[in-house]
């Protein structure tokens, strides 16, 4: 199971972290894997060049299954406010996937 938790302050995410596998069918095939890491991975991409800054970022090794992106707290109001936006457009794609597949995905918020 894919678990996703999102650190949210004064409603704002300002981190998030994804561990663990679907594993609804057999490796290369989980389409609800290959969904939410591209949603994850492109919102992290599109925070990257349109906030045009470098989030803290850890990914797991060959075994894959756990990325975790943090906010910098050094950002200019203006970087914050379209990150937080990428961001909470990132939560709707992982809630649609959840709403239709929560067999295999879970949202948490801190």
């Amino acid at each position: 199971m894919i678990k996703v938790t999102v650190n949210r302050t004064q409603g704002n995410i300002d981190a998030f972290e994804l561990r663990g596998h679907a594993d609804s069918v057999s490796e290369g095939y989980d389409l609800v894997c290959a969904g939410v890491s591209a949603v994850s991975f492109g919102s992290v991409n599109a925070v990257i060049s349109l906030c045009e800054m470098e989030p803290i970022i850890e990914q797991a090794g060959e075994e894959g299954g756990y990325l975790r992106m943090e906010l910098p707290e050094d950002l200019t109001d203006e970087k914050k406010a379209k990150a937080h936006l990428l961001l909470e457009g990132m939560m709707v794609s992982l809630e649609t996937i959840a709403r239709d597949y929560g067999k295999y995905i879970t949202i948490s918020e801190k």
